[in-house]
């Protein structure tokens, strides 16, 4: 258990940052503060001292403690070398090695530094890594939007950055509710042309694995739906398994129990990505369901695990470093006063055959 006066320190700090107490206000006076946090004076000294001494807070003998506009210091830099921050959901897994390599190398192109975070697509991390770059202060921003497609309860911290002008763009998805530019692949054309493809090959039962709390889920399932009704196929729920980032740990049972209820109807699958499209070649061998003969996968984002399998996934095509550079060189034209810079941008995905789809 967390330390008392620590407790009230990160509820502080947390309120500073997201703008709910702004510079220059005062804040509760330590009387207030104890019976806040059912605390001892001491206690609550400790950490205005604290944060005091990091810089979020200064006191004035008579009157009170004030939020200090010196918090967002920077760590060392000089005014030369601006800092970019970096929030994405996963670094080391899947495309994500891509997408920061692109961004990394345009930021070097211009001596700008990089400081990275990762939310491990949970809303709790993504606040400490938020509140981290607010700190810090960077300059700019490049965020991945952790579930993307749920109601998400750190919007203040982006309003804050808003407030504070600093620089900031979206990639893969977005905040529906922000008014925010992004780069993002056309995940309705991807899960589209994908459907497509199988329906060119003869499969009329075709089923979808979908992820839910992305906003990529949301559309690549769009996209799905939309390539069944001009094929005047039926849209089936029960050819439809979704889950999300609680659930995946239990995708590989759940898919069992999923090809084995559909087995004898479903011919093809579309999924969410190549990730999950080798999952269901792994569960599908386990099952005894020959891939292609007896079922045709397509996978998306032509990430890397899709390139070493020891299968070739048919997937579509995802522009990983391209968008990583297109993003950085975004934030470094917009801190340089450049006008006219595009709000939204869609990368058009190919399909790349492979050896998982079979003509029926």
């Amino acid at each position: 258990m967390k330390p008392k006066y620590q407790v009230i320190i990160e509820d502080i700090k947390s309120q500073i940052l997201s703008g709910g107490y702004n510079p220059g206000e005062q804040i509760p006076t330590e009387a207030a503060l104890q019976e806040m946090y059912k605390v001892s004076r001491q206690t609550v000294r400790k950490a205005i001292l604290e944060l005091s001494n990091e810089g979020f807070l200064r006191s004035e003998k008579g009157s009170g403690t004030y939020v200090s506009n010196q918090y967002r210091s920077k760590s060392g830099g000089n005014a030369n070398n601006k800092t970019i921050g970096v929030i994405t959901t996963y670094i080391s897994d899947y495309i994500f090695p891509s997408i920061i390599r692109g961004i990394e190398g345009r930021l070097n192109e211009e001596n700008y530094s990089l400081l990275l975070a990762s939310t491990n697509n949970d809303v709790a991390q993504e606040k400490k890594a938020l509140e981290m770059m607010l700190s810090f202060g960077v300059d700019g921003l490049i965020i991945e939007p952790t579930k993307s497609n749920l109601y998400n309860p750190n919007i203040a911290y982006y309003l804050t950055f808003k407030e504070q002008d600093v620089p900031f763009i979206m990639i893969n998805a977005y905040y529906e509710e922000l008014d925010v530019p992004f780069f993002c692949l056309d995940d309705v054309q991807s899960s589209y042309l994908a459907t497509q493809e199988l329906i060119a090959k003869g499969h009329t039962e075709i089923g979808l694995i979908a992820k839910m709390d992305d906003l990529q889920g949301k559309y690549r399932m769009k996209g799905y739906i939309k390539a069944l009704g001009e094929a005047k196929l039926r849209f089936r729920p029960e050819h439809v398994l979704s889950f999300d980032t609680e659930t995946k740990q239990n995708l590989s049972a759940n898919l069992r129990k999923f090809l084995n209820d559909n087995r004898e109807e479903l011919t093809a699958l579309v999924c969410y990505n190549d990730e999950v499209g080798l999952e269901v070649v792994n569960v599908g061998r386990q099952l005894d369901l020959s891939i292609p003969d007896k079922l045709s996968i397509i996978g998306q984002d032509n990430s890397y695990i899709a390139k070493n399998a020891n299968i070739k996934l048919t997937t579509l095509t995802h522009p990983q470093e391209q968008m990583g550079r297109d993003a950085a060189d975004w934030i470094i034209k917009k801190l340089q006063g450049k006008k006219d810079l595009p709000n939204a941008t869609y990368y058009q995905p190919v399909l790349i055959e492979g050896e998982t789809v079979k003509e029926r």
